[in-house]
């Protein structure tokens, strides 16, 4: 069953469990009003895949999918049936039109940019082919250059390659399709789902801590513009062991960021689902000596494999 999109929401595409975005202004207006990041993962075709250098589109985190649909400001989409579908003949047909319509425009195109710059040059060429006539023992005087007809010679010299066309590849999907809107099942009562909204609904931005060790990284502004000023570290048991409190700790000092860790408070409703149970805050710093400390981590040579 096909459902309409209701209010204009912004549409998220389910796969591989979670939600994607493939139009550019669904994407800015989620990080600019909602303070969403995700992740880009589409690839520079043109330099080749880099981790550093990623486009469209945009891989949520399950959590980020979940707080939109729930707070209703998207919709999550299944479009496997319409897309995966085998086009029929009409179908192939009308995409090979278009597909020869566009090439044939770039050749038009190159053509007139080659014919512009050799009208740019005309009296160069026309003086070139002088001197060259004027070589096989023509007299200058018999010489006769017409400068449209040269024109008109180097356009029908221009060749195309149609290996070297330049293909529209769409982020999103170019022709209309249907849709499923899919529900997720039942509400989630995790703590690293309810920290994630907790913090986003104190007008946060909040992306994956992976990279430091943690759970989560809280930025005072844009990822692009601001560093992480938080690590936060759950704890699903309430408790941590010393060995790790310190690691956390001292690590977040070597990364000029505060370690927040984050758990529920027992005195919360634990029989009602978790719906009801109270998060607590701590912020922990380090008291050593930090400009030692920095030191001797800065002159470290740390091996990856």
């Amino acid at each position: 069953m096909e459902e309409e999109n209701p209010g204009n929401k912004i549409i998220l595409t389910l796969l591989n469990g979670t939600g994607y975005v493939f139009e550019v202004e669904d994407y800015m207006k989620l990080r600019r009003d909602h303070h969403i990041v995700g992740s880009l993962v589409g690839t520079c075709a043109s330099r080749g895949w880099s981790a550093s250098e990623c486009t469209m589109p945009v891989e949520l985190t399950p959590w980020e999918t979940r707080l939109l649909v729930e707070q209703g400001l998207a919709v999550l989409v299944s479009k496997k049936t319409s897309l995966l579908r085998e086009e029929n003949e009409l179908e192939r047909k009308q995409y090979q039109e278009q597909l020869e319509q566009r090439i044939s425009q770039q050749e038009e195109a190159l053509k007139e940019e080659k014919l512009k710059q050799s009208e740019g040059n005309i009296e160069k060429i026309l003086a070139g082919k002088r001197k060259k006539l004027m070589k096989q023992g023509i007299a200058e005087k018999d010489i006769k250059l017409d400068p449209q007809e040269i024109l008109n010679e180097i356009r029908q010299s221009i060749k195309f390659e149609r290996k070297n066309a330049l293909l529209d590849i769409p982020c999103a999907h170019p022709e209309p399709h249907d849709g499923r809107i899919v529900t997720f099942p039942d509400s989630d009562t995790s703590l690293k789902y309810l920290v994630f909204r907790d913090l986003w609904s104190r007008g946060k931005y909040v992306s994956c801590g992976d990279a430091f060790g943690a759970d989560f990284l809280i930025y005072p502004g844009d990822p692009l513009q601001y560093h992480a000023s938080h690590v936060v570290v759950l704890l699903e048991n309430g408790s941590m062991k010393a060995l790790e409190l310190v690691a956390n700790v001292r690590l977040s000092v070597m990364v000029n960021k505060l370690c927040v860790v984050a758990y529920f408070d027992n005195e919360g409703d634990k029989d009602g689902g978790g719906k009801d149970r109270k998060i607590t805050y701590q912020t922990i710093t380090w008291m050593g000596d930090k400009d030692k400390e920095r030191r001797q981590f800065g002159n470290m040579n740390v091996n990856t494999s």
